[in-house]
């Protein structure tokens, strides 16, 4: 099992939006069995509350179901997954000073690496769209971005 959190500042808008993409895309590869996928936020500003609306309405769009609550990422997450994958640099860094201390380590990396490595696209962040309503370029991001971190994990754990 491959425990994975996506994880972004207030967990309303790109991290429910990457791990909604991602667990539909690990169901259409038939691994669903393999994964735990959650998502978390940096700040506790939407703790408990659903993804943003316009997040909502593009997995619908796109016929991907998506019912999580927002919450706050905790240092106990650091023994509970295996791979951490931030949205943005300033994010990564906030994963990295909580879990300093802890006695697990997971991976932790930035969401896009693995589809920026492979020149499929041009940025390593994925763009808040909370202020910038930028919800499709970010879907399109995310959705390059989960092809190319599920292509990773398949081939580092042979699925």
């Amino acid at each position: 099992m491959i425990r994975i959190l996506f994880v972004c500042m207030g967990n309303i808008c790109r991290s429910p939006m990457a791990e909604g993409v991602f667990a539909h895309q690990v169901a259409q590869a038939g691994l669903s069995d393999h994964f735990e996928i959650d998502s978390a936020g940096t700040n506790d500003w939407h703790q408990g509350e659903s993804a943003h609306p316009k997040t909502l309405a593009i997995l619908k769009m796109r016929s991907i179901p998506y019912g999580g609550r927002s919450r706050l990422l905790l240092l106990t997450d650091a023994a509970r997954f295996d791979v951490v994958v931030a949205m943005d640099h300033e994010n990564l860094s906030h994963i990295k000073r909580l879990f300093a201390n802890s006695d697990h380590k997971p991976q932790i990396r930035l969401f896009l690496q693995d589809a920026y490595d492979a020149g499929i696209v041009p940025v390593t962040e994925v763009p808040d769209p909370y202020y910038s309503e930028r919800y499709l370029e970010v879907y399109a991001l995310v959705d390059e971005g989960s092809k190319g971190l599920l292509e990773r994990l398949r081939r580092e754990h042979g699925i």
